[in-house]
């Protein structure tokens, strides 16, 4: 199997999507259960109000994310991680493994 530009491409393509900033934070929110945007806010520490809409927005739009408005008074948005969102954190998890024990070693 060679290393041809088409592939090159889907691969930066993803590593850009997961590499930028505060979107690992709000994919591990979501799979540790936050679901309001406040609890998204409360979960990650240092991430702006106009960031968060932008990543979540982002990652609804990548199908990663699935956005529900509930009507109710007042109207009530969810988000929660879809299909392929729990499926792009399984295949992260060795890389944040990784990422663990480099950081232990180097320390």
């Amino acid at each position: 199997m060679s290393i041809d530009e088409p592939s090159c491409r889907v691969f930066a393509d993803a590593l850009e999507l997961v590499g930028r900033r505060w979107t690992a934070a709000v994919l591990l929110a979501a799979h540790r259960g936050a679901r309001r945007f406040g609890e998204y806010r409360a979960a990650i520490e240092g991430i702006s109000d106009r960031l968060l809409a932008l990543r979540l927005k982002e990652l609804e739009q990548e199908g990663l994310v699935a956005r529900t408005v509930i009507p109710s008074t007042p109207v009530q948005i969810r988000y929660a991680l879809t299909g392929e969102g729990e499926q792009l954190l399984s295949v992260l998890q060795p890389l944040i493994e990784w990422s663990y024990r480099r950081t232990t070693v180097s320390r």
